[in-house]
């Protein structure tokens, strides 16, 4: 697969959102819609041919259908959010964003009978009549998106995709966006990371973090509903957030396990899970109820299918994604256009999804993940975090004051930060900035592409959480931590300014501009550490708005002051 430089401007500059054509206007087919681009395995990393895809194997298909007034729905989202409107405080029920925005059931019912005539079975319409699943096999798929599939050894997993651009009739055109399902390539991961060395020099626990971050007045987010996006089997991840509980003296929190598709017994990412549930939570204080939504796996297909239900629940106020990949393969397979649908009805009921920027630097990595993209790879940033309606959590290394010895331990104080070396960030070269982000990033009128992160959070392991894992703490860290800790941050938030809605144009309002020159720690209005050293690769920590930090580290109670005063 060829890497990306700046993608032409005749596609992707000055976009909003919806606004890029469909793959079928790029490549000019005329009796067919394409609905996503075909991925060439050969072409990637370390991947050998084995050759065609059985064509037994089987396959679950997901069909990506078209918001309808696009236009409308952006606009309903900035008046709802900006001050001043008539609408600001508003926010649609799954109920009526299906009626105002979603395909009309007849629209539906044609994918639905495609799918049947084809063969598939199981066919299933998502709540909002979004995302249209069917099951088959390889053999039903090429048969009815005209595509052949093959096999390749890449890492030592095999994988298979499709090897042209999957077509559908043309009278689906102006309804289907995307067919996911069709590759195993495009696959999410979690980011947990552990110290280089046997011992952290620090280590803290939720009580350290909330006095570090002053978070000791803010109201525990009783009233506060949160969700984290999880896959596998999570009975060990919800005793430990038991163990947790007990360990570091929580609140015990109310949870719920969501089942999203079929069951997994995997649990190689139970660590990350242990973060998201043990430091949501326990910077939160306390939560109405925990949701841990349990996608089958973490491929694009089965992940925007979890996205996809936690905002037709509606049960959540805020969630975390811990996990991401390099914009470029959701881009490809058409994940992109399906979850940014997903995020975009999020934000208009009031929801924030909050997404970890990614622990390799400026760069996505060329293969297996290494520190700021180790072999190095494309300049590209990490998504969902690079969703125009996601906030991105980048990382930063922590230092402190040890301020007193009890027989608990240390009490910290708020030192300084440095932006951390591995924290993801960088410039967006498929999606583009909202409104409230264009004042504080804008390279210039005709490149509004979406700044990664918007905001960041201690994520250095050398710096970073105790952690129960499988009933013993450890040390874990990365942006899988910050991005727990920032959505436990924004309950607290809630539960003071529960009209508030969707965090982006919020987080935003606080920031009046660059900072000073000097060193001077700068706070935009309030609410934020400003951190102004250190580089992730391509980007330095600087005065202001930068693409390694954002808009910086929150101050807890600063930040809930600061919006309950507007």
């Amino acid at each position: 697969m060829k890497t990306c430089s700046r993608i032409s401007t005749t596609i992707l500059a000055a976009a909003s959102l919806f606004s890029l054509p469909s793959f079928a206007q790029v490549l000019g087919v005329p009796t067919v819609t394409t609905a996503t681009q075909g991925i060439s395995l050969s072409q990637l990393a370390s991947a050998g041919d084995i050759g065609q895809t059985p064509i037994s194997t089987p396959i679950t298909v997901r069909m990506g259908l078209l918001i309808q007034n696009k236009n409308a729905l952006n606009a309903y989202i900035k008046n709802i959010t900006t001050k001043g409107s008539p609408l600001y405080g508003q926010r649609l029920t799954p109920a009526q964003f299906k009626a105002a925005y979603a395909p009309n059931d007849a629209q539906v019912q044609q994918v639905v009978s495609f799918l049947e005539s084809a063969g598939f079975s199981n066919v299933q319409v998502s709540p909002n009549n979004l995302i249209v699943s069917a099951d088959g096999t390889i053999a039903t798929a090429s048969a009815a998106f005209k595509t052949g599939f093959e096999s390749y050894n890449q890492f030592g997993n095999v994988v298979f995709g499709n090897l042209s651009a999957p077509q559908v009739p043309a009278s689906l055109g102006s309804i289907v966006g995307a067919v996911l399902g069709l590759n195993s390539i495009g696959r999410m991961k979690v980011g947990a990371s552990t110290p280089s060395v046997p011992n952290y020099a620090i280590s803290y626990e939720p009580k350290d973090f909330l006095q570090i971050y002053d978070g000791t007045a803010a109201q525990a987010a009783s009233n506060v509903s949160i969700a984290i996006i999880a896959e596998g089997n999570l009975t060990q991840v919800m005793q430990d957030l038991r163990t947790a509980e007990q360990m570091f003296g929580t609140v015990p929190v109310p949870y719920t396990i969501v089942p999203v598709g079929l069951a997994s017994t995997d649990t190689s990412g139970a660590d990350e899970f242990d973060m998201d549930s043990q430091y949501s939570t326990g910077i939160a204080g306390a939560v109405k109820m925990l949701y841990m939504y349990d996608a089958t796996s973490l491929t694009d297909s089965d992940l925007a299918l979890a996205f996809s239900r936690v905002v037709t629940d509606d049960l959540a106020q805020a969630a975390s994604a811990s996990l991401g990949e390099c914009e470029v393969f959701p881009y490809i397979d058409g994940s992109m256009l399906v979850d940014d649908e997903t995020f975009a009805e999020a934000a208009a009921q009031g929801q924030t999804f909050f997404a970890s920027s990614g622990d390799t630097g400026s760069f996505c990595p060329a293969g297996p993940a290494g520190a700021n993209g180790v072999p190095a790879g494309a300049p590209l940033v990490q998504y969902p975090a690079a969703s125009m309606y996601v906030i991105g959590v980048g990382g930063t290394t922590l230092l402190t004051n040890s301020v007193a010895q009890t027989q608990y331990g240390s009490t910290y104080t708020y030192n300084t930060e440095v932006s951390w070396y591995s924290g993801g960030g960088g410039l967006s070269q498929f999606e583009a900035s909202g409104f409230w982000q264009q004042p504080a990033f804008l390279v210039s009128a005709e490149d509004d592409a979406k700044a990664v992160p918007d905001v960041a959070y201690v994520a250095d392991p050398e710096s970073g959480a105790n952690v129960v894992v499988s009933g013993a703490a450890e040390g874990v860290g990365g942006t899988s931590l910050s991005s727990p800790m920032m959505l436990g941050t924004w309950a607290r938030v809630l539960q003071a300014n529960p009209t508030i809605g969707f965090a982006g144009p919020a987080l935003y309002s606080l920031y009046n501009g660059i900072g000073t020159t000097n060193l001077t720690p700068y706070y935009p209005k309030a609410g934020f550490h400003d951190i102004i050293i250190g580089t992730n690769g391509l980007y330095p920590a600087t005065p202001g708005f930068d693409l390694n930090t954002g808009l910086g580290t929150p101050d807890i109670d600063q930040l809930v002051l600061a919006l309950s005063q507007q």
